[in-house]
């Protein structure tokens, strides 16, 4: 999809809470904590256990799920690389806005794409976060989830990552989880260390 702007005679509008007065509220400042991986390597598993520990911390957040966000805003998007980066490019845009609103973003998404997650990142400045949910392409499909490997390797799903379509990796993650060899709750209590690290939580 063209990223040509065509909106037109429009103005920002700026209202009377900023993003400090709610941070201020919240008790918690907030960021994007963009968990990045293929299809089975644990994404919404870790950031739904990472809102969980959030909310027993009366923190708001709130998990932006890739399964999910194509069920309502990004249902007539497919998976062509087009479709993918106005997808990432969308949840983007949603996540800085849940960042004015002094939310803390979780969002879980294959994101395959290293200029994506570039570009989500650009959004959202100083308040990124990516989270290389790292595992073994054997390992995710082993695990198949949700039966979607073994669609895609009889030819039932196109264009699926890591089979047939492409994975970038990270080149310099905030951080990464290696779900072969941890635990959900280990990674998501590292993902709290580094929120905590960074100030985003006391």
């Amino acid at each position: 999809m063209s990223d040509q702007v065509k909106s037109t005679n429009i103005t920002w509008h700026h209202g009377d809470i900023t993003r400090e007065d709610r941070e201020r509220m919240n008790g918690h400042r907030s960021c994007v904590v963009w968990f990045t991986g293929l299809s089975g390597s644990g994404k919404s598993t870790i950031a739904h256990a990472v809102d969980n520990l959030l909310f027993e911390r009366g923190c708001r957040a709130y998990v932006l799920d890739g399964d999910n966000v194509r069920h309502g805003l990004n249902r007539n998007l497919g998976f062509s690389p087009e479709d993918r980066t106005e997808n990432i490019r969308r949840i983007g845009e949603v996540a800085h806005l849940f960042v004015q609103a002094g939310v803390i973003a979780l969002t879980a998404f294959i994101s395959p794409y290293r200029s994506d997650r570039d570009n989500a990142r650009k959004t959202a400045g100083d308040d990124f976060i990516e989270v290389y949910v790292k595992c073994d392409l054997d390992v995710c499909e082993a695990r198949d989830t949700k039966g979607l490997y073994k669609k895609a390797r009889a030819g039932e799903v196109k264009e699926f990552t890591g089979i047939s379509a492409p994975y970038e990796e990270p080149l310099q993650p905030e951080l990464i989880l290696d779900t072969a060899q941890e635990t959900v709750d280990e990674s998501a209590f590292r993902v709290l260390a580094v929120l905590k690290r960074r100030g985003i939580i006391d």
